[in-house]
C-alpha cells in the first residue's frame, strides 16, 4: 500500500556507484544498518564509464611526483574555485585510498616488479593516475559491489528517487518509487547520503553519460532546501566518438595520441588541461574543420594491451579501426563540477542529509576538474561521507513514519497519469540537450543563454500537459522518464542564471563576450536555492 514507511536504516544512500559504496562500506564497517537505493542496479552506474585512472601520487614513477603535486595541479585547474583544506585532504588521503582498493582486489595494471601502473593525464605533472587498461571505473565499481554484499549491505534497486523527507531542516528519509509496482514508498533513516551523480544528461544527445544521469538527487536537494553552487560549471571531455558521444578515454592521449584536423595539422597541447582542448577543437569545428583522434603510432600490439575498449568502442560506435584510422572525434559534455554544497563533514544545509561524488560540491574541482580526480573524490570523500553520516545517526535518531511528504508524493505520482498528454516530453527533452550543447555549452553568449532560459521557461509552463501515455504500474519508465524530466528543468533554469550571473572565461566556463578571467570573480561562488518555490541566485564573495 502507497504512503508507508517500508524500513528504517541507520544509514540510508541514494545511488550505487562508486561514491554510494564507499560511503555505505564504511557506514556498515561502524556497525551501522545501511541501505543502499537506487534506480538502477550498481553494476550499472555511471562509475562504469570512466575509464582513464584515478589519481594517486605514489612516487614510484620515478619523475618526481608528490603529494604537494598533485595538490597544486588540481589548485591551478580550480581556476581559484578549489579550497585548498579540501583539495589537501582529498591528495594526501590518495595513497591511503588506492591501498584499501588493492586489498579489496581492485585489478589494477602492474609494472613488471608488480607494483601498480600509473599514466599521465591531461593537466598533472607527472604519472598519477592507477588504472586497469581502459576499464578502471568499471573494474573499480565492480569490486566495490562484491565487497559491499560481502560486508551485508541491503540493496534496494529499481527504485526511483522523489524527495528527501525533511522536517525542520531536518532529514527523515526519502521517497521512491517502487519500479518493479508502481508503488510510491518511503524509507526511514537516522542520516541519509545522496550519492546520484551529475547532471550532464540536460545535454542529452551530446554527452558521454548514460540517459539516466539526469540529477534527479539534486534536483531534489534544491527542493528540500539545500543550495546548490557553481552549477554552471560543466566539463566537456575533448575526445567523444564523432557520431555517438561515446567516450575515447584520455588515457589514449596520456600513452601519446595526437589531436589533428582534417589538414592533419597539430593545434593544442594533448595533456593540457580539459577545457583548453575542449575549446580549441570547438574553434577547429566552428572553422569548418573536422577533428581527429590519432593512435596508430602507438601499434596494434599496445593498443591491443593498453586500449582495448577504445579500439572496440571506435569499431562498434564509428566504424574505425584506431590501430589503422584517425578517430574522428569531438567534445561532449562529460562531469559536472557544480552540485550540492556541503561542509567540511559533507553536510548539506539539511541536517542528516550528506552528499559525495558528483551530485556534491566538496570544493575540489572548483572551475575544471583534473582528470583523474573524478574516481578519487567517491572514494575518500565518499568513505569520509559515510564515516560522518554514522556518526550523526547515532547522535540523531529520527522516525519519518506518517511524515506528509509521503502522501504528497504520493498523490503527485497519481496526479501525473491525469495529466493532458498534449506535448510529447520525449521531443522538448531531445530539443533541450541540443540548445543545451549549442548555446549553454563549450562557449556561451549573453543572447544565447537567455535565448534558451526563454524556451525552458516555456517547457516548464507546459510541463503539465506533458502527462504519459503508458498508464500501467509495472516498471512505467514513461513515468520515471517524466519525472526525470521535471528534475531536469529545475536544474537546467539554475544552471542557466548562474551562468548569466558569471560576465567571465573560467575554466569550463567559457563566455563569448568575456575571453578572460575577471579578477574580481576570483573565489567568487554561485548559489541557488529555493524559498518559497521561486529560484533564487548569489554570487558569494562578489565584492
Amino acid at each position: 500500500m502507497d504512503k508507508q514507511v517500508e524500513a528504517h536504516f541507520d544509514v540510508l544512500v541514494i545511488g550505487g556507484g562508486a561514491a554510494g559504496l564507499s560511503a555505505a562500506l564504511a557506514a556498515v564497517e561502524s556497525g551501522a544498518r545501511v541501505a543502499v537505493m537506487g534506480k538502477t542496479y550498481p553494476t550499472r552506474s555511471q562509475t562504469s564509464m570512466a575509464q582513464g585512472g584515478i589519481n594517486a601520487a605514489l612516487g614510484h614513477m620515478g619523475d618526481g611526483d608528490t603529494v604537494q603535486k598533485h595538490i597544486a595541479d588540481t589548485l591551478r585547474s580550480s581556476k581559484t574555485l578549489g579550497s585548498e583544506a579540501a583539495i589537501r585532504r582529498l591528495c594526501e588521503g590518495a595513497p591511503t585510498a588506492i591501498a584499501w582498493l588493492d586489498g579489496l582486489g581492485v585489478p589494477f595494471s602492474r609494472l613488471e616488479d608488480g607494483r601498480i601502473a600509473q599514466r599521465r593525464l591531461g593537466g598533472a605533472s607527472g604519472r598519477r593516475a592507477c588504472y586497469a587498461q581502459d576499464y578502471t571505473g568499471l573494474k573499480l565499481l565492480h569490486t566495490l559491489y562484491d565487497a559491499a554484499l560481502k560486508a551485508g549491505v541491503t540493496f534496494l534497486d529499481e527504485y526511483f528517487l522523489l524527495n528527501f523527507i525533511v522536517e525542520n531542516k531536518r532529514a527523515l528519509g526519502a521517497t521512491a518509487i517502487e519500479m518493479r509496482s508502481g508503488r510510491t514508498v518511503a524509507f526511514g533513516a537516522n542520516a541519509v547520503v545522496a550519492a546520484t551523480g551529475g547532471y550532464a544528461g540536460l545535454y542529452r544527445g551530446f554527452t558521454t553519460n548514460a540517459t539516466t544521469t539526469t540529477g534527479d538527487g539534486t534536483a531534489a536537494a534544491l527542493r528540500a532546501g539545500c543550495r546548490l553552487k557553481d552549477l554552471e560549471f560543466v566539463q566537456f571531455h575533448p575526445t567523444a566518438l564523432k557520431g555517438s558521444g561515446v567516450l575515447i578515454s584520455e588515457s589514449a592521449r596520456g600513452a601519446g595520441g595526437r589531436l589533428v584536423n582534417g589538414k592533419g595539422e597539430s593545434f593544442v597541447d594533448e595533456l593540457a588541461t580539459r577545457d583548453e582542448i575542449a575549446r580549441a577543437i570547438w574553434e577547429q569545428m566552428e572553422a569548418g574543420e573536422e577533428v581527429f583522434l590519432d593512435i596508430r603510432h602507438l601499434g596494434e600490439a599496445f593498443i591491443d594491451e593498453e586500449l582495448p575498449q577504445e579500439r572496440k568502442l571506435a569499431i562498434f560506435y564509428e566504424g574505425v579501426d584506431p590501430a589503422r584510422d584517425l578517430i574522428p572525434v569531438k567534445p561532449v559534455a562529460h562531469y559536472t563540477m557544480g552540485g550540492i554544497a556541503v561542509d567540511g563533514n559533507h553536510m548539506s544545509d539539511v541536517a542528516g542529509l550528506f552528499a559525495c561524488g558528483e551530485c556534491a560540491n566538496a570544493e575540489v574541482h572548483g572551475a575544471n576538474r583534473l582528470g583523474g580526480n573524478a574516481l578519487l573524490e567517491t572514494v575518500v570523500f565518499g568513505r569520509e561521507a559515510g564515516a560522518n553520516a554514522v556518526v550523526f545517526a547515532r547522535q540523531n535518531p529520527a522516525s519519518a513514519k506518517g511524515h506528509p511528504q509521503i502522501m504528497k508524493d504520493s498523490a503527485f505520482v497519481r496526479a501525473v497519469f491525469d495529466f493532458p498528454n498534449r506535448i510529447d516530453f520525449y521531443e522538448k527533452r531531445a530539443f533541450l540537450g541540443k540548445i543545451f550543447y549549442h548555446n549553454a555549452g563549450i562557449v556561451r553568449s549573453e543572447t544565447g543563454l537567455k535565448g534558451v532560459l526563454s524556451a525552458l521557461r516555456q517547457m516548464q509552463s507546459e510541463l503539465a500537459f506533458m502527462g504519459v501515455a503508458d498508464k500501467s504500474a509495472v516498471y512505467n519508465t514513461n513515468l520515471t522518464e517524466f519525472v526525470e524530466f521535471g528534475n531536469m528543468l529545475e536544474l537546467a533554469e539554475a544552471l542557466l542564471v548562474c551562468a548569466l550571473h558569471r560576465p567571465e572565461t573560467r575554466g569550463a566556463h567559457q563566455r563569448a563576450e568575456f575571453t578572460k578571467e575577471n579578477p574580481d570573480f576570483d573565489g567568487v561562488h554561485s548559489l541557488s536555492w529555493k524559498e518559497e518555490g521561486t529560484l533564487c541566485n548569489e554570487m558569494k564573495g562578489l565584492k
